[in-house]
């Protein structure tokens, strides 16, 4: 008899070596490795990963199937008890989605089969990458339209356009807007005992992520029956008062595997079709899926290198107040910190505008901001993190798949959002008190990086602006301060 080895994020009977395995001839491996488990990860993020395998585990031994379920000091470990234990004739498993596991899965001799969780593989992405020094996430995109034929007309982009994305930019509704609420699970036995085993920082589960196939389906259909509709204008905006907005929240069922990104795209393509969603709903929100997602899937594979990049040689640590031992003044931090304490989640502008704007302008060193994503988001994969922090949020890669560091002052915070009017700081100000830390330093990170950035053309009005001002010596002896501060905790 073969054992098939389930790895904790490919969930999905559909995937890879267990699309094939039949209960007659096959048993079942999973191994919770102790060795993963003593990072200090966020409660809710353990408690998805330990309960979703421990669920699909259960189902398929109703289908079945004889399954082996240990925790072990290691992967290795596990296989090696297995192995003495069962005695099957071969171990087979799915290409794991991580260098990691994935080497150390190739040192114990693991029969793989080719991963199939995403639309392009990775022999097609580099195919599609071929010998280019630089990618570009919409060339890719393009490429990905074409050839899935999601949202094309005889050959053309639906509706006449490849992106919506100037339509999808308004900042929020002055009056907060009114926004369908998440569905949440009640907490069963399963969850509470695995609650109670894991040890880590924020807030004790509350049902919002799905630790089965059946519940995350049904988040499925309420995104796009109820959420979808609504989530093109204003995906980028950001409100003090409300933490989903029309955002789909399905990233943790689909990096688990209980979720199929083709089945989710032909979800909103349908809903699209019938006239149910707008097509900037429904281009954005496929853009993210078969584009981003998929692309950075692909460059993480591509760049091993890209794992350890720090182009701006930024050292500082990850301050106090990002792992709960300080408080913020700033408003939207705040917020920002609360929904990672909360919920172990925050939507892809937090992330990028508030997070990572404000760790590249402090100058925090890009691989700790990495690790203390991995470590706090509930989404969280390495092949997730590696390109969303070091390419995309910190530029740290020098560009090796964005075209210019997404770094901003605090009139974007200002323009997005609503977070300005409760906090103390003035996002005009550069000097004094009272002045915005994100525009101060803002200000101070493009006389920081002026050499290195004079050459990005798409930085060039920036620094021509950067060259006007002159009170610059007292905005960098107020970043001085903002960043002795907050690494201080006590901003």
């Amino acid at each position: 008899m073969a054992t098939v080895w389930v790895l904790g994020d490919q969930l999905n009977r559909r995937v890879g070596a267990l699309s094939t395995a039949d209960p007659l001839t096959d048993s079942i491996l999973f191994v919770e490795s102790e060795r993963m488990l003593a990072r200090p990860f966020h409660r809710q993020r353990a408690h998805l990963v330990l309960a979703s395998m421990r669920r699909f585990a259960d189902e398929l031994r109703a289908e079945g199937f004889g399954v082996d379920y240990r925790r072990a000091p290691s992967l290795a470990a596990g296989l090696a008890e297995h192995l003495e234990e069962v005695r099957p004739s071969r171990v087979v498993a799915t290409e794991p989605n991580g260098r990691e596991v994935a080497e150390s899965l190739g040192r114990l001799g693991i029969d793989l089969v080719e991963n199939d969780q995403f639309l392009c593989t990775r022999a097609e992405f580099e195919a599609w990458a071929g010998d280019r020094d630089r990618l570009r996430m919409e060339d890719f995109y393009r490429w990905q339209r074409t050839r899935l034929g999601y949202l094309m007309d005889d050959g053309e982009p639906a509706g006449g356009r490849w992106n919506f994305d100037h339509d999808n930019r308004e900042p929020p509704p002055r009056d907060g807007g009114s926004w369908p609420s998440p569905l949440v699970d009640a907490l069963d036995e399963l969850d509470r005992a695995v609650d109670a085993e894991v040890v880590g920082p924020g807030a004790a589960p509350a049902g919002w992520w799905p630790t089965s196939r059946v519940g995350a389906l049904r988040r499925l259909s309420h995104f796009v029956e109820e959420v979808l509709p609504h989530f093109g204008p204003h995906e980028d905006a950001m409100l003090a008062g409300n933490w989903h907005l029309a955002h789909s929240m399905l990233s943790p069922a689909l990096n688990l595997g209980l979720l199929l990104p083709g089945e989710v795209c032909d979800a909103v393509e349908e809903a699209y079709r019938s006239g149910r969603v707008p097509i900037n709903s429904a281009e954005g929100f496929i853009r993210q899926v078969i584009g981003w997602r998929e692309f950075v899937r692909g460059v993480y594979w591509l760049w091993p290198g890209q794992w350890d990049a720090n182009g701006f040689g930024a050292e500082h640590p990850i301050p106090p107040a990002w792992v709960g031992e300080a408080s913020t003044d700033l408003a939207c931090l705040a917020s920002a910190l609360e929904g990672v304490e909360e919920r172990a989640w925050l939507h892809h502008i937090q992330r990028l505008m508030i997070l990572a704007n404000l760790a590249t302008l402090i100058g925090i060193d890009p691989r700790e901001l990495r690790g203390w994503m991995r470590e706090r988001f509930v989404d969280a994969a390495n092949w997730v993190m590696g390109p969303n922090v070091m390419g995309m949020g910190t530029f740290a890669d020098s560009g090796l798949m964005s075209t210019k560091p997404y770094v901003s002052g605090g009139a974007y915070v200002h323009r997005m959002s609503d977070y300005c009017r409760g906090c103390r700081f003035d996002p005009k100000q550069r000097v004094g008190d009272s002045a915005c830390p994100f525009t101060t330093l803002y200000w101070d990170f493009l006389a920081r990086h002026r050499e290195a950035l004079r050459s990005n053309h798409r930085m060039a009005r920036q620094i021509a602006s950067l060259d006007r001002l002159s009170d610059l010596p007292a905005v960098r002896r107020r970043a001085d301060a903002v960043v002795a501060a907050m690494l201080a905790g006590d901003l």
